[in-house]
């Protein structure tokens, strides 16, 4: 079979730019990955898994989630089944700080190294802030040192420093989409506010986990512009989540994402960004399956969310710890390395 001379060139290049010296693609090479064929899958993926090996190392850094305010949600993104605006199954709900802690402990005890405390809000009020502050006390006085993230929505620059004050490390606010997708996705606030919140965390000098959800009626122009618009924010996670339609929102019938599509564009990802966590989240059970999750991590994926997600159940922790075992990929907290 005779290779395609475009994607040799593709190939080559991304080799020699990304593997090499660590530069990622541009918006344009990106987009000439993610039309790669199938044919070319199996060698993408491997020169994914070189770039992640020579920038990032061998380890997996290992994350748990619990949420500490879900559902009632007055933003209507519309993918989330926690949107107050949406006929969902999803109820208004708070966890207490005695169930917080135990989240904590159960977390740390799977070998994970970072615990994200996440609400469903458009942004922080002074209730929630003070919970997070008091569980953050307890996990500590609970003997447990975990990294603690959060995800409270958009903040104000008060709120930022007062998160620091707390010792919270990272925060994760996702973009979602491309920013000319996003008004197709949420109309109740601005992909720029969202930014201006990642502007503010990157500054206050909490590392910024940033990413967002593949599926959602982008096209595959939208898939690389969303790719080369957080290369540019230089996040030091991304999280890359797949669709899970929910039942009640918006996009209920919506089709999965190919597990071949979602490969290519986890690769394409990793080339557009060759040093930051890349981490498998929300929706590759469903789009990938044990195979896929395994040819993920194979493929540029450094990172990994274990046991259940905010509204849907996951893997096993266990499952996910012995695929790492098997694959040779140690447990650490990549932010103490790199």
């Amino acid at each position: 079979m005779t290779t395609a001379p475009e994607t040799v060139d593709i190939l080559a290049v991304a080799r020699d730019q990304v593997l090499e010296r660590g530069v990622g693609l541009s918006e344009e090479q990106i987009l000439e990955v993610l039309r790669l064929d199938d044919d070319h899958l199996t060698d993408l993926l491997a020169l994914a898994h070189e770039v992640r090996m020579r920038w990032c190392g061998p380890e997996v850094e290992v994350e748990g989630i619990i949420s500490l305010k879900t559902g009632g949600c007055p933003e209507d993104c519309h993918f989330c089944s926690q949107s107050g605006r949406f006929p969902t199954p999803v109820r208004s709900a708070w966890l207490d700080i005695p169930g917080l802690v135990k989240a904590a402990r159960q977390t740390a005890e799977t070998g994970a190294t970072e615990f994200c405390i996440v609400a469903a809000v458009r942004g922080p009020d002074k209730r929630l802030l003070s919970q997070v502050r008091e569980g953050i006390k307890a996990i500590r006085e609970d003997g447990n040192d975990i990294q603690i993230a959060c995800s409270l929505g958009m903040l104000t620059q008060e709120q930022v420093d007062e998160l620091v004050e707390m010792g919270v490390h990272r925060y994760n606010h996702n973009l979602e989409t491309a920013r000319s997708h996003f008004a197709n996705v949420v109309t109740t606030h601005t992909w720029e506010e969202r930014w201006e919140t990642l502007r503010m965390i990157r500054e206050a000098g909490m590392e910024v986990c940033c990413g967002g959800i593949i599926g959602m009626g982008e096209s595959i122009e939208q898939r690389a512009e969303f790719a080369a618009q957080l290369a540019e924010l230089n996040p030091d996670e991304c999280t890359m989540n797949f669709l899970i339609p929910q039942p009640g929102t918006p996009y209920e019938d919506y089709e999965v994402v190919e597990g071949k599509d979602a490969l290519r564009t986890v690769a394409a990802f990793r080339l557009a960004m060759p040093r930051p966590l890349l981490r498998f989240s929300g929706g590759r059970e469903l789009t990938f399956g044990d195979l896929g999750t395994k040819q993920g991590m194979l493929g540029g994926i450094n990172a990994i969310i274990v046991g259940n997600y905010l509204t849907n159940l996951g893997r096993p922790a266990t499952a996910d710890l012995a695929m790492l075992d098997e694959l040779k990929m140690p447990v650490k907290a990549i932010s103490d390395v790199l």
